[in-house]
């Protein structure tokens, strides 16, 4: 225990931990926080749904009939029939045959990207021979979730990352690449950086160089396309070829994360990924809300309506007032700080105007990229954005220039 008290003390010392807020409500977007309120532009709750009265009611009438956990693996008593059902709804939001559900979108990636590569091997067990030598390998955006790099090196496959969004990068690495199984890992928006994943481009390699596309949609579920389905949907785009990964504690106001794919790879998920069938999952509360959230999305499109008008009016003002942005295409919309203190005190600064907002840092990003990062909600009203604005811009002015310059450590001509 030596060294894990000398490596903690060396990092309190040097001041590298995340300045913590902790409400005492939730964040819609408003939040009580040491008896302030606060108004959060860093909620994932995109659509207001996690304290919306339809969820809150679903929720009230599963727990007074399932009660509050089920305690057990769903392969050994636990697949109560509300996951079956809440797993019809989100193959179906996906345009999918069918889909598996999990504790968390973490969970998912930990668990089912080692699986894609091992199934062959698990199944030896039972005396399946395969009809040639499987070699597998993984190319990952650079700038990927941490979940998807972790469980991408939990496979023990070969992997390669290539530039963010950069298909000729892919198409090198794809080209060189010996394995006969190529599977392309992206999120479909990077919640870091607030862009999208060039799908149609990314699609057209995988027919090319006969690879899967594996989506982690945590964040464009429930926020991007006609209907809300994600980034497939944004770009038209329905293949057999991508694997559906999503998550369900964001847009959708609740807990969890779900694989939708071909039911081929369901069996093999169902058979043999362990964070499936070694754990237990989401309440079955959960579960009821989430079937509401799936409803909501569709029959209330205002809500998504509210939110892409708020966007728009944020990117707009920000514009106005000479503050540029790394990204204007979805609700995640970073501003670049650069230095890690700098990040701070501008954070600190917000909350002390009365608004959160993260400050993204080391290890999220790398050193010296930090951001603040601004996530737009249904529920923002037009004098908040107004106001933080306002707030922001009188922190980052620099004292004596003129023309509203600011200093943000980036070359604003590159943006």
């Amino acid at each position: 225990m030596r060294d894990l008290k000398e490596v903690g003390a060396w990092l309190s010392a040097r001041g590298t931990q995340h300045d913590d807020v902790i409400p005492s409500t939730l964040p819609d977007p408003t939040f009580t926080c040491d008896g302030r309120t606060l108004v959060s532009f860093s909620t994932n709750n995109y659509l207001a749904l996690a304290t919306s009265s339809r969820m809150k009611r679903a929720a009230r009438r599963a727990v007074e009939e399932y009660g509050v956990g089920n305690c057990e693996s769903r392969l050994l008593g636990g697949n109560l029939e509300i996951y079956d059902r809440l797993e019809a709804r989100l193959a179906a939001v996906k345009r999918k045959p069918t889909s598996l559900l999990f504790a968390t979108g973490y969970l998912a990636n930990l668990g089912v990207l080692p699986t894609l590569v091992r199934s062959a091997n698990m199944a030896r067990a039972f005396g399946y021979q395969p009809t040639e030598s499987w070699k597998y390998a993984f190319f990952t955006d650079e700038f990927n979730h941490l979940s998807i790099r972790e469980g991408i090196r939990a496979s023990g496959a070969a992997s390669f990352a290539f530039k963010h969004v950069d298909m000729n990068d892919l198409e090198q690495k794809l080209r060189a690449s010996p394995a006969n199984i190529k599977i392309i890992v992206t999120d479909g928006v990077f919640s870091q950086h607030g862009d999208i994943v060039p799908l149609r481009e990314m699609m057209e390699l995988a027919t090319r160089y006969d690879a899967v596309v594996y989506i982690d949609d945590a964040h464009g579920t429930g926020v991007l396309g006609p209907t809300g389905a994600g980034t497939s949907e944004y770009f038209g785009i329905e293949s057999p070829r991508i694997i559906q990964m999503g998550t369900l504690s964001k847009a959708y106001g609740s807990i969890g994360g779900f694989v939708a794919t071909e039911e081929y790879v369901a069996q093999i998920l169902r058979f043999g990924c362990s964070a499936f069938g070694f754990t237990s999952t989401i309440p079955p509360d959960q579960a009821a809300a989430l079937l509401e959230a799936i409803d909501m999305v569709v029959d209330e499109p205002e809500r998504r309506q509210r939110l892409w008008e708020n966007q728009r009016y944020f990117v707009e003002r920000m514009n106005d007032v000479g503050i540029p942005l790394l990204a204007t295409c979805t609700p995640i919309v970073p501003v670049h700080i650069g230095d890690e203190a700098e990040c701070t005190r501008v954070g600190v600064g917000l909350r002390e105007a009365g608004f959160h907002v993260d400050a993204i840092m080391f290890p999220a990003i790398a050193s010296g990229q930090s951001r603040l990062r601004f996530m737009m909600n249904a529920h923002h009203t037009t004098d908040q954005i107004d106001a933080v604005i306002d707030a922001l811009s009188a922190l980052l002015r620099v004292p004596g220039r003129e023309n509203g310059l600011f200093s943000l450590g980036v070359d604003t001509g590159a943006l």
